[in-house]
């Protein structure tokens, strides 16, 4: 009798695991509550719109810094454009030769020339300057801190806006009258000087008072030699004026006490000072918006956690430690505030750049320094931006993440 044959065993098909299957179990929950179904369609709904809300406070926190920053960057181009790199004071009588040729041979130093400044009236044929002009007188060229006429011999240099508002054209006589005593038969008189136009040197709307450039031998008998002063320039430009005035300070305190170094930085104090309060303010006004979208995501993670409350109280009866729960809602606040960030940050950076790049916002030329709207995206306010938007993000998250852990698993499913 033959053996009967020996049953095959059934085939078992290999289990494939999907790629959320292999997923941290923290991970896993987070994206299944991302996902809505009938009952909770409702806090779906809220999670995208705390994400939403985040996405706009980093878009409007980013176009509203890169507003500031490309005007006011407009604003410091014009203020340095005439302002010296460094400036030395000179006390009265002091002998400026011999320090102009040792601070010449010094390392980090490109060029020194002496200057003396002062005020004065200008009169052209029946035409008067009503306010006090500030004179200029320079030794060899045209100073920097006179754009377009930078590096001319000695001559009479105007604005561009005086010259156009007076009709002058190169070569007309311009009266220089300072109140700086002479005596005459008369008694005292103002002293006055009469002076081809040499050049124009570009004018702007930053300049509180007209300037003149003028040699120097003119302004010493016009002024006096008791306001002079030494214009330097860096090697490495304004970037490197601030140390090397620090540098000249420390040396010139064995030459003379009374020598005084200013930088840029130093001359132009207070605007630089009024330009950062001003974008710290806006920059805590317009981050409102961030804070509100964190609060909001608050509520969003608390209404999944209420929602969720069986659920997350059946993990803790199978062995699911409140550790693991509270990652996976920080996790979950986390994923929002991070689809948030990128949103809003592609929506600024991408909205600044196609206004600044095709000048979208244009503005009266008269009124401010360019004739459209600038937009400047700096690394540095990006930074502080994502920066303060993830640290509210994780704060909101981390606090709702705590509150799902406060319940015990039995008083969960009870409820």
């Amino acid at each position: 009798m033959s053996e009967p044959a020996p049953i095959a065993a059934p085939s078992v098909a290999p289990l494939r695991l999907g790629w959320r299957d292999r997923l941290p179990l923290a991970s896993y929950l987070a994206l299944r509550y991302l996902k809505s179904t009938r009952s909770d369609a409702f806090a779906t709904f809220l999670s995208w719109v705390a994400a939403i809300g985040v996405a706009l406070g980093v878009a409007a926190l980013i176009l509203v810094l890169a507003v500031l920053s490309g005007f006011q960057g407009a604003l410091r181009e014009a203020v340095l454009a005439r302002s010296p790199q460094l400036q030395v004071d000179l006390p009265a009588g002091f002998e400026s030769g011999a320090l102009a040729d040792r601070v010449a041979r010094m390392d980090g130093v490109a060029s020194v020339q002496k200057l003396v400044r002062g005020q004065g009236w200008l009169l052209s044929g029946d035409r008067v300057e009503p306010a006090p002009v500030a004179l200029v007188g320079f030794e060899k060229v045209v100073p920097d801190s006179f754009p377009g006429a930078a590096g001319q011999p000695p001559g009479l240099y105007l604005s561009s806006t005086l010259v156009e508002s007076w009709g002058l054209v190169v070569g007309d006589k311009v009266k220089l009258v300072t109140p700086r005593p002479t005596l005459t038969p008369m008694g005292p008189q103002p002293r006055m000087r009469s002076l081809p136009l040499a050049g124009v040197f570009t004018g702007s709307l930053t300049e509180q008072r007209e300037r003149v450039a003028l040699p120097l031998a003119v302004a010493e008998s016009l002024l006096g030699s008791d306001r002079a002063l030494l214009d330097l320039t860096a090697t490495g430009g304004f970037a490197a004026a601030p140390s090397l005035a620090a540098q000249l300070e420390a040396r010139f305190k064995e030459v003379d006490p009374r020598l005084r170094v200013r930088s840029w930085r130093d001359l132009n104090r207070p605007l630089l000072f009024a330009l950062r309060l001003e974008k710290v303010v806006t920059f805590v006004a317009v981050a409102l918006v961030v804070l509100v979208a964190s609060l909001a995501l608050i509520a969003d993670l608390s209404l999944i956690i209420s929602s969720k409350r069986r659920e997350i109280g059946m993990l803790m009866a199978m062995g699911s430690s409140r550790g693991l729960i509270g990652r996976a809602f920080l996790l979950l606040g986390a994923l929002l505030a991070g689809v948030g960030i990128v949103a809003g940050t592609v929506l600024g950076v991408g909205g600044s750049w196609l206004c600044d790049r095709f000048r979208l916002f244009s503005v009266p030329g008269q009124v401010y320094l360019v004739d459209y709207v600038p937009f400047d995206v700096r690394p540095i306010d990006l930074a502080a931006v994502l920066g303060l938007t993830a640290s509210l993000a994780l704060a909101s998250s981390f606090y709702a993440a705590r509150r799902a852990t406060l319940t015990g698993p039995v008083e969960a499913m009870k409820r």
